[in-house]
């Protein structure tokens, strides 16, 4: 049974025999794009029901983007839907969990269920309102931004760092430590290069290289330098153009300044600002009491919808009197601590929201 408002902008679907006929006329009429998003226990059984009409607009060029749950052992649902569409017709994605279940057609059409699946024998709603659509178009794309491509899980113990990097929101505050310069390079560059492709501008400030060793290293990670640069989109800062500011720190200037980075990246049209910023110089010029000061009050007093990641040597902890208690201080003043153990990359990861 269908229940159809005036001017077919909603239609709601009451009958399970129903939705299957509504989302096939819509998969066989797709031109450009079909994203699905539905629970990993019922996406075969979603992909088997509509394999048929999903081989044929494959054929034409249509691009089908699929995201469900991460695994939690052994990942066979790409082998499960090569069975019934050719793998490099679909890019399958996963996040740590799903918000709802839909599906939208080249951003014209659209099939919602407040259930848990898309699958189940309960109300459906079509929608081709513009509005409505558009809505879970973007919230696609929000989530596949932050998703991961099923065919990275398992390659890296750092795997849920990364993950959890890509998904950091506005005002999240994070603290990273780490054990070596390679560890460091690879979990910021992956932190700023989720910022780049997402839409949003990114600021680094470094203190234990140079700018010019910083750019050269994020090159040879993958990330094009020289063209976010020129954009606008990418900004490779030293601590002194930032923190130390002719031989002085002062904590409303450096947020004044986070306050500006924010806004210009906003008036070039960029989604937002991601910033990262080496903390060794704090260390380095025996300003710890300042570093602590300026740590809470980014906690306790900071506005701006930027996402930020305070950068922390663990050596230079190791040096310190009363590291532990320092340790301790700081993770307390941030929203999430990343800590990478003895492996030179990555290695044992501690993860905690504060």
């Amino acid at each position: 049974m269908e229940l159809e408002e005036e001017g077919a902008q909603f239609v709601l679907i009451l009958e399970k025999d129903a939705v299957v006929s509504r989302n096939t006329s819509m998969i066989r009429n797709a031109k450009r794009g079909i994203d699905i998003v539905e629970s990993r226990e019922k996406l075969v059984q979603f992909i088997s029901t509509y394999a048929e009409p999903l081989k044929r607009v494959v054929k034409r060029g249509v691009k089908v983007r699929i995201i469900t749950e991460l695994p939690s052992d052994e990942d066979a649902i790409p082998v499960a839907i090569e069975k019934y569409v050719p793998r490099n017709s679909f890019d399958l994605r996963y996040v740590d969990a799903l918000p709802s279940y839909y599906v939208v057609v080249d951003n014209k059409e659209a099939m919602f269920n407040t259930a848990r699946t898309l699958l189940e024998n309960s109300h459906s709603l079509w929608t081709s309102n513009d509005s409505l659509v558009g809505l879970m178009q973007r919230n696609f794309e929000d989530l596949f931004h932050a998703s991961i491509h099923w065919a990275n899980v398992g390659r890296s113990p750092s795997e849920k760092v990364m993950r959890l990097a890509s998904q950091l929101k506005p005002a999240e505050h994070a603290i990273f430590v780490y054990d070596s310069l390679e560890a460091k390079h690879n979990f910021l560059f992956s932190y700023i290069r989720c910022g780049l492709e997402n839409g949003e501008a990114a600021v680094y400030v470094c203190s234990e290289e140079s700018p010019s060793q910083i750019r050269d290293a994020m090159k040879r990670f993958g990330i094009e330098v020289e063209e976010h640069e020129r954009m606008g989109a990418l900004n490779v800062l030293h601590c002194t153009d930032v923190y130390i500011v002719n031989g002085r720190f002062s904590i409303p200037s450096t947020i004044g300044l986070w306050n500006r980075f924010y806004k210009e990246a906003l008036a070039k049209g960029f989604r937002g600002l991601r910033v990262t910023g080496e903390t060794a110089c704090f260390f380095e010029h025996n300003l710890i009491r300042e570093l602590v000061e300026y740590e809470e009050a980014l906690h306790r007093v900071l506005e701006i919808p930027i996402v930020g990641v305070c950068a922390y040597n663990a050596n230079m902890f190791r040096r310190t009197e009363g590291a532990v208690n320092l340790y301790n201080v700081l993770a307390r003043a941030h929203s999430t601590v990343l800590f990478t153990g003895m492996d030179s990359k990555l290695g044992r990861m501690e993860i905690l929201k504060t």
